[in-house]
C-alpha cells in the first residue's frame, strides 16, 4: 500500500496517509483488544459469582454476558434482561437476585476493572464515547456501535494535532501568549 501511495502521490501525502494508518491500527487494536479482554473477565466474574450463589444455567449467562459486553454502553444492559428472562423461568426469586448481583458486578467493573484493562486506551472523553456510540449505533446497530468509538477516537485524535499545531504557530507568532499557562 505504502509503494501505491509512492507511486501516485507526494512524499508529504503518503507520509501522512501512513500515519494515519498507523493511529487507526493501534487504535482500532487497542480498543478490540481491550473490549475482548474485558468481556473475558466479566463473562468469568458472572460464571463464579452466579456458581458460588447457586444461580441456574451459570456457564451459559456468562457466555451471554460475555458477548454482550462487546457490545459498548447498552450491551450489558442487553445481557441482564435476556439472562434475568432465563432464570425467571427457573425460579423468580433468583431472577430478582440475579439482577441485583448483576448491578453489583457492573458496578466493579465500570469503576474498577474497565478503567485498568481498556484504559485510555483509545483517548476519547466519555462524552464523545456516549456520542459515538449513539450516533453509530442508529446509523450501523451494533456493528455501528463497536465501530464508531475507535473511529471517533481516530479523528478527534486528528482534530487535536491540528489545533495544538495551530495554538503553536498563533502563539510563535505572537497572536497568542507565549506562556501556555496564560488564558487564551
Amino acid at each position: 500500500a505504502k509503494a501505491v501511495l509512492s507511486a501516485f502521490f507526494s512524499e508529504k501525502t503518503t507520509r501522512n496517509v501512513v500515519r494515519i494508518a498507523k493511529l487507526a491500527d493501534t487504535t482500532f487494536s487497542s480498543f478490540f483488544s481491550g473490549q475482548c479482554i474485558e468481556a473475558v473477565i466479566m463473562g468469568t466474574l458472572f460464571v463464579i459469582a452466579m456458581t458460588i450463589f447457586g444461580f441456574p444455567y451459570a456457564v451459559m449467562v456468562g457466555v451471554l454476558i460475555a458477548f454482550t459486553a462487546l457490545i459498548p454502553i447498552f450491551g450489558p444492559l442487553i445481557g441482564c434482561v435476556i439472562s434475568a428472562l432465563l432464570i425467571l423461568i427457573s425460579s423468580p426469586v433468583q431472577a430478582f437476585w440475579f439482577v441485583v448481583m448483576f448491578f453489583v458486578l457492573q458496578l466493579i467493573e465500570e469503576n474498577l476493572i474497565y478503567p485498568y484493562v481498556v484504559g485510555n486506551a483509545v483517548g476519547l472523553p466519555p462524552m464523545w464515547v456516549l456520542a459515538a456510540v449513539s450516533l453509530g449505533g442508529s446509523l450501523f446497530g451494533i456493528v455501528g456501535m463497536l465501530f464508531f468509538i475507535p473511529l471517533t477516537s481516530v479523528l478527534y485524535a486528528l482534530f487535536r494535532e491540528v489545533v495544538y499545531a495551530r495554538v503553536k504557530k498563533k502563539r510563535e507568532s505572537g497572536e497568542l501568549p507565549k506562556n501556555p499557562k496564560e488564558p487564551l
